[in-house]
Formats: C-alpha cells, sequence, structure tokens
C-alpha cells in the first residue's frame, strides 16, 4: 500500500470518527434515542427515520464508496463485527419516554441490543460509521 493510500485511509477515517459524533448529536436534539437496525430489509413505515451505515457515512462525513464492492465490504464488515447496519429514530415520539419528560421507562436501554441513547454513553451509532467507512476505504476498487 503506498504512502498516499495509508494518509488518505487516516484521513477518512479521522473525518468518520468526528463525524459519527455528529450522526449522534443532530438527531438527539430532538430525540435522545434510536434503534439499532441489524438488516436493512425491514419494512419501511413513515413514522421511522431510518440511516443506513452508507447515508451516515455520506451525510455526516462526506464520504462516498468508490465501487458497490467497497458497499458490500463495508456491510461485510459490520456483520462481521456484529454491529448494526443502520439505526432507526421514531419521529413522532421519544421511545421508552413516552410522556416526553426526558427520563427512561425502559430498563433494558443502552444496552447495545436495544434501544439506545445518544447523550448516555452509546457508542454503537458512532462504531456503525466508523466501521463501515474503514472497510469501504480498504476495499480495492481496482
Amino acid at each position: 500500500m503506498s504512502i498516499r493510500s495509508r494518509v488518505r485511509r487516516g484521513l477518512f477515517v479521522g473525518v468518520a470518527a468526528t463525524g459519527a459524533v455528529a450522526l449522534g448529536a443532530a438527531p438527539a436534539m430532538a430525540h435522545h434515542c434510536y434503534v439499532p437496525m441489524y438488516s436493512l430489509n425491514a419494512p419501511a413505515s413513515p413514522n421511522w427515520l431510518v440511516f443506513s451505515a452508507q447515508a451516515g457515512a455520506s451525510e455526516i462525513a462526506g464520504y462516498e464508496a468508490q465501487c458497490a464492492g467497497a458497499v458490500d465490504a463495508g456491510y461485510a464488515a459490520l456483520r462481521s463485527a456484529g454491529l448494526p447496519v443502520g439505526i432507526k429514530i421514531f419521529e413522532k415520539m421519544t421511545i421508552g419516554d413516552p410522556k416526553g419528560t426526558g427520563g427512561s421507562s425502559n430498563p433494558n436501554g443502552a444496552n447495545g441490543k436495544g434501544l439506545e441513547y445518544f447523550g448516555h454513553g452509546s457508542t454503537l451509532a458512532d462504531e456503525m460509521v466508523m466501521t463501515w467507512i474503514a472497510a469501504a476505504e480498504g476495499h480495492n476498487c481496482g
């Protein structure tokens, strides 16, 4: 691998890390929680705002995969690591806080398996975007 490629990869990972924080911060202004998605084949609903790992990389870090193989490599890395391939946010109200008090009535929240909270130490969305970008960037598009 050339020095230029290494520097470029390092820059993308750095941008991804910074951008991933914004992925968590932007939706959190209105909602403090999200649900990790382990498949992008879930039924669509107008009540849910969905961010795939690829969309998060594009919108937050400005990263676009160079080829379809890079996209696939990003998702393969997520599945291999047991990370979600997307997140979804309920737009009508905050799940686990039906009365809008800012607290949570969900005892299983922020455990990496279900409901996650942006402001309570959950790094799942950040890890998703960073892992996807690193794998996509590391793929040789030839």
